[in-house]
């Protein structure tokens, strides 16, 4: 079986070189997976492409790049599963800075893992042998648990693309792990951080990391679990928590999303007052006008009461007030 491997190149330590394509054709065997190949083309094609690899077992990450657009572990996938007309697209992880070829510096995925204080902060005197948690407690951390620290999900979060103070996906479902541990006494003060820019609400659930995370952590599920968390504890005042709180309330009561409501709800209505917040808004305003995307002015229901109905019926369900 023949492949042509498109890998983008680029090395960082030479002033002069910018990002490149290069094509390699070779003859692979139909059990090759992507990490197979390049390491084919490193040891007999050329010895110049540079990548990262260890275990070649999905077990320690450190493979993890996009193929054909999207990030995954190159030892776990294979050609045959990816191959577009006998090509396969090959390019660093997104997200972090390229040193050389496919190989990324992972110093800032590490420095926001390091951010949310990975570690348990157990409140009261230390035990005489161990902390004794029983394991039906635990079940539900088993999933987070399994993070290899490959940084597939922070390679495909479209809000650290645009935005790289977001803590990313990993780092934020990290600090799940310890604020879901019954051990640790700091759960209130893990959440007030988290509760601030950069933290929780800057999720857009595009459900990319959950697509890209080859162990099933889900990290955008354990972000907005944290959110629930943040909500139950008090921690109220947020444009994402009062977003959240509104966009329920409101369509409990009308069975369908009142858009706009739900901004000065989220926003207050002093803000959206202020002039330069106006200003800000005429663009975003004006591109949804244009676009069709403008809600109606009126205030609308969904049509019918039996519908109304179902969608209460819903929420008293999920509230516990009906059977």
């Amino acid at each position: 079986m023949q492949v042509t491997l498109d890998v983008k190149r680029f090395n960082s330590e030479d002033p002069s070189s910018k990002p490149y394509d290069q094509a390699y054709t070779l003859d692979v065997e139909e059990y090759f997976t992507v990490l197979d190949a390049l390491i084919r083309v490193r040891e007999y094609k050329d010895p110049s492409l540079a990548l990262r690899c260890s275990c070649r077992s999905a077990i320690c990450g450190s493979c993890a790049m996009r193929i054909n657009g999207h990030a995954g572990l190159a030892c776990k996938t294979k050609l045959v599963d990816v191959m577009v007309g006998g090509k396969v697209r090959v390019e660093p992880a997104g997200n972090l800075p390229v040193v050389k070829d496919l190989i990324v510096d992972l110093k800032p995925f590490v420095d926001k893992i390091r951010a949310v204080e990975p570690w348990l902060k157990p409140a009261g005197p230390d035990p005489k042998r161990e902390y004794i948690v029983p394991n039906e407690t635990m079940q539900h951390l088993v999933g987070v648990m399994g993070c290899i620290m490959c940084g597939a999900c922070v390679s495909d979060c479209t809000v650290m693309e645009v935005d790289k103070n977001f803590l990313g996906p990993a780092a934020l479902a990290k600090a799940y792990r310890f604020v879901g541990d019954p051990r640790d006494g700091a759960v209130k003060d893990r959440l007030k951080a988290l509760n601030e820019y950069t933290g929780i609400w800057d999720c857009t659930r595009c459900m990319e990391c959950i697509q890209a995370c080859p162990k099933g952590v889900a990290p955008m599920d354990r972000i907005m679990a944290l959110r629930d968390k943040a909500i139950v504890s008090g921690l109220h005042n947020t444009n994402g928590a009062r977003h959240a709180e509104a966009f329920a309330d409101l369509v409990k009561k009308n069975g369908v999303l009142d858009e706009l409501r739900l901004v000065p709800r989220t926003y207050g209505m002093f803000n959206l007052m202020n002039m330069n917040a106006m200003f800000a808004a005429i663009p975003v305003g004006w591109r949804a006008l244009t676009h069709g995307k403008l809600p109606p002015i009126m205030p609308h229901k969904l049509h019918g009461k039996e519908n109304q109905d179902a969608v209460q019926h819903i929420y008293d369900k999920v509230e516990g007030h009906k059977p």
